[in-house]
C-alpha cells in the first residue's frame, strides 16, 4: 500500500482566506449533472489511481476508464528477422555540424520494431463496473430522476436515479492511499434483479484512446480466473499476453460473485440485501487486505481537507464580475482534475487518467505544465511523488543517449515510458526545450526551500543536464558564437529541423538553465564548469526580424508566412514563463512588446493549443496588460467543459491537462507577482483574497 498522500501545511497560513471561506468558494463550484457526458467522466482518484463515472456513478452506460501509474501492456515483439528485440532497432543518422549522428527516428528498414517501440507500452484501462437491471434491457433513457454531484472538498460522487418506479443512491470514493474505489449502493432493487457487473478489456494499438479505453470484444486474446473466492471477497486476475494483474473484491453483508458468463470476461455482484457495500482493489501482485468503504470515505474526507486547506489559494467570490466567477471555476476545478490526475510519482500524459493520448505514455518537455502547479501552489508534497524521482530514474538512459551522439552529460527524451524509454521519432529524437526544466523545478523548490537540502536533492540531476547543455551548443567559427541546432525543433514543432537554429526561446531557456546551474554551484561553494559559463555568456543572441523576435535565426518573412506564424507563439514565453535573463544582454522592452502586438494580431489563435493563452498571458502580465492576460485566459478557444475538464479540440481529444496545469501557473502569477513586482494582479475593480503564493522568479 503506498503511503503517498500525507499532505503538511509547510508554513503557517497568514488567515487572509479562512478554511469555512475556502470551503465555501470550493463547494459553489461542485459539479452537478442529471446525463451522462459523452466525452468526459466524474472522477474520483488520487493522482496515481483514477475512476471515471457516467451519471450512474459507475460505468453502466459510458465505458470510462480506470486507470493507474503502474498499469501497462506491452503487445508481443515482432517476428520480423532482425527485429525481434529492443535491441535490434538502430535508428537513423543525421548530418550535425559535420559529423553523423544516431537519433532514434523510425527507420524504414527496421519498420516492425519501429512500430512496436512507437505503441508499446500501452496505458491499460483496469476493468469496467456498472449495473445490470435483470433481464431487460435498459438504456440511460430509462431511468427518471438522475442526479449527480461531485464534491470535491471531500472527493464524493453522489449519484442517483429511479428506475421502475423505486430510488437507487451510489456513493463512488477513491482511497488516499491505494488503487481502491469504494461503493456504496442503496436500493430495494438490489433484492429483485439489481445487481453489478464487473468486465475486463483487451488493450489495443490506438495513437488516441478517446473517450474510452479498451476493446471489449477480443476476448479470445486475454483471459480472466476468479480465485479465491469467500463470502466477502474474491479476486479476479486478468491476463494479457506477458502482463497480470489482480482484482481484489470484497463487500459487506450477504453478496456474492459469479463468472465470467460465457464468451466473455463479465462478472457478476449480487446482493440479498438493500444495500451493497464494496471495494475494488487493483494491484500488480495479489493483495487480500483492503479498507472498508466507510474507512475509505474517511480517509477521502480528510485529505481532501488537508489538500484545500494548506498550499495557496485565491478568493474571487466578492469581485461581482462574470469573468472573475468563470476563472475561479476554472481555477478550482483545475486544481481538483490535478491532484485526481496528475499528482503522480510519474510525469502524467497529456489526458491524465481520464484516456489515452499518445498510448497512455507522458511527454517529458509538457511535465513543467502538468507537475509546476503543485509547487507554484504550496502543495510541494504533490511535486515530490515524481521529481526529482523521475529525472533520477532516467538519469541512467538519458546519459547513455547523450553518449551515443557524442555529447557529454545526459539528454532527456520526450515521449517516454516508465522505464525511462523515449519512443522513435523525428521531433521526439529532436526537441531540445525539455533539457532546462530541471533547472526551472529545481530553482522554484529552491525559493521556497533554500537550505542544503534542497541544493543535494537536484545536484546529480542539474550537473548532468547543464554538462548536456553546454556540449549540445555549438561554436560557431564564423560568427564566434554558440549556436543551438541544427537539427533541431523547438516549441513549435513545426519549422525544418535542418535549417532551424537559434530558436529564440530555445536560447533564452539555454541561458536561463546554465545560469541555474552556475548559481547552484556556488551556493554549494564549489567551482562552476568553465565550459557552463562559456556557452551560457556566448550563446547566439536572440534572433529579430523587423523589431521583433522571431521563431528562429535566419526567417526572411516572419509575420507573413503562415509556416512561421503558427503553433506555439513560443516567443512570448522569454518574459512571462521565463524571468528577464539574470546575466548577459537584456531583453529590449519595445522589441518584447512589439512582438506580443505581432503575435496578438496575426497568431491564429484558433487553431492553438490551449496552454497558448496561458504563456500568452503570463507574457501580459509582465508587459503591465492585465486585461489582455484575463482576456486570454477566458478566451472562447481556451474551453473547459461543465465539469473543469480543458477541451482538447481538433489537434487533440478532451481533457487536455497542459491546459488546466498552464491556466493554474499564469493565475499564480496574478495573484502573487513575480521578483521586483509582487501580486496581486487582478482587472481593475475586482476585490481578490489571496494567499500563500511566492512570487515567480
Amino acid at each position: 500500500m503506498r503511503v503517498l498522500w500525507l499532505l503538511v501545511v509547510l508554513a503557517p497560513l497568514s488567515g487572509a482566506v479562512s478554511v469555512s471561506q475556502r470551503r465555501k468558494v470550493v463547494q459553489s463550484f461542485n459539479v452537478r449533472r442529471n446525463t451522462s457526458s459523452s466525452t468526459t467522466p466524474l472522477q474520483v482518484g488520487n493522482g496515481n489511481f483514477a475512476f471515471g463515472a457516467d451519471v450512474t456513478g459507475l460505468q453502466t452506460f459510458q465505458p470510462y476508464a480506470i486507470l493507474s501509474t503502474w498499469g501497462w501492456h506491452n503487445f508481443s515483439l515482432p517476428t520480423t528477422a532482425n527485429q525481434t528485440s529492443i535491441e535490434d532497432f538502430t535508428g537513423l543518422e543525421w548530418w550535425t555540424h559535420g559529423r553523423l549522428v544516431t537519433y532514434a527516428q523510425p527507420n524504414p528498414a527496421e519498420n516492425d520494431i519501429s512500430t512496436w517501440l512507437i505503441q508499446n507500452p500501452q496505458r491499460t484501462n483496469l476493468a469496467n463496473v456498472g449495473f445490470t437491471f435483470g433481464t431487460s434491457n435498459v438504456t440511460e433513457s430509462n431511468l427518471e430522476q438522475k442526479t449527480q454531484l461531485l464534491d470535491m472538498w471531500s472527493g464524493k460522487l453522489s449519484s442517483s436515479f429511479v428506475y421502475n418506479g423505486s430510488a437507487v443512491t451510489v456513493e463512488t470514493w477513491a482511497d488516499p492511499e491505494s488503487d481502491t474505489v469504494a461503493i456504496i449502493i442503496e436500493s430495494e432493487l438490489l433484492t429483485t434483479g439489481l445487481g453489478l457487473f464487473l468486465d475486463f478489456p483487451y488493450p489495443d494499438r490506438n495513437k488516441f484512446d478517446a473517450p474510452f479505453v479498451g476493446v471489449w470484444n477480443a476476448t479470445s486474446s486475454h483471459s480472466t480466473v476468479l480465485r479465491d473466492a469467500s463470502s466477502h471477497s474474491a479476486t479476479i486476475q486478468h491476463t494479457m499476453d506477458q502482463n497480470t494483474y489482480f482484482t481484489n473484491v470484497a463487500w459487506e453483508g450477504r453478496a456474492a460473485i459469479a463468472g465470467p458468463a460465457d464468451g466473455t470476461h463479465r462478472y457478476f455482484i449480487t446482493a440479498e440485501t438493500s444495500r451493497l457495500q464494496l471495494t475494488l482493489s487493483f494491484s500488480p501482485e495479489p493483495q487480500t487486505k483492503t479498507g472498508t468503504p466507510q474507512s475509505i470515505a474517511s480517509a477521502s474526507r480528510d485529505w481532501w481537507l488537508s489538500f484545500w486547506s494548506s498550499g495557496a489559494f485565491i478568493d474571487l467570490s466578492a469581485a461581482n464580475s462574470t469573468d472573475a466567477t468563470e476563472l475561479q471555476r476554472r481555477i478550482i476545478t483545475s486544481q481538483y482534475l490535478l491532484a485526481v490526475n496528475s499528482a503522480s510519482s510519474n510525469p502524467p500524459q497529456e489526458s491524465g487518467l481520464v484516456n489515452n493520448g499518445w498510448y497512455g505514455k507522458f511527454h517529458l518537455e509538457m511535465n513543467l505544465w502538468h507537475t509546476l502547479p503543485f509547487a507554484r501552489w504550496g502543495q510541494f508534497p504533490l511535486l515530490w511523488r515524481s521529481l526529482p524521482d523521475t529525472y533520477e530514474r532516467f538519469l541512467a538512459t538519458s546519459l547513455e543517449r547523450a553518449g551515443a551522439q557524442g555529447y557529454a552529460g545526459a539528454r532527456w527524451g520526450k515521449m517516454t515510458d516508465p522505464t525511462g524509454r523515449s519512443a522513435p521519432g523525428e521531433i521526439n529524437s529532436l526537441l531540445i526545450w525539455q533539457q532546462p526544466h530541471p533547472m526551472y523545478f529545481a530553482e522554484t523548490e529552491y525559493r521556497s526551500f533554500p537550505n542544503a537540502t534542497t541544493l543535494r536533492r537536484w545536484d546529480d540531476v542539474l550537473t548532468a543536464t547543464a554538462d548536456f547543455m553546454a556540449s549540445f551548443a555549438f561554436l560557431n567559427a564564423s560568427t564566434g558564437v554558440y549556436d543551438l541546432g541544427p537539427p533541431m525543433y523547438p516549441v513549435a514543432e513545426n519549422t525544418p529541423p535542418n535549417a532551424t537554429v537559434n530558436p529564440t526561446f530555445e536560447l533564452a531557456y539555454w541561458r536561463f538553465g546554465l545560469d541555474v546551474a552556475a548559481r547552484w554551484r556556488a551556493r554549494q561553494g564549489r567551482p562552476v564548469p568553465p565550459a557552463w559559463t562559456a556557452v551560457r555568456d556566448g550563446l547566439a543572441p536572440l534572433p529579430v526580424v523587423d523589431g521583433t523576435y522571431a521563431v528562429y535565426e535566419g526567417i526572411p518573412h516572419m509575420w507573413t508566412d503562415r509556416a512561421t506564424t503558427s503553433d506555439h507563439p513560443a516567443m512570448a514565453g522569454i518574459f512571462g514563463l521565463l524571468p528577464p535573463p539574470a546575466s548577459g544582454p537584456p531583453l529590449d522592452p519595445a522589441v518584447l512588446r512589439a512582438t506580443a502586438a505581432k503575435i496578438k494580431a496575426v497568431w491564429p489563435l484558433d487553431e492553438s493549443y490551449g496552454w497558448d493563452f496561458a504563456l500568452l498571458a503570463m507574457n501580459s502580465l509582465r508587459l503591465g496588460d492585465v486585461a489582455q492576460a484575463t482576456d486570454y485566459l477566458l478566451h472562447p478557444v481556451f474551453q473547459f467543459d461543465d465539469a473543469g475538464y480543458p477541451v482538447g479540440g481538433a489537434r487533440v481529444p478532451t481533457p487536455y491537462f497542459p491546459n488546466s496545469a498552464s491556466l493554474l501557473l499564469a493565475a499564480a502569477m496574478m495573484a502573487g507577482g513575480w521578483d521586483g513586482d509582487e501580486g496581486p494582479h487582478f482587472p481593475a475593480g475586482w476585490a481578490v483574497d489571496v494567499e500563500g503564493f511566492v512570487p515567480a522568479m
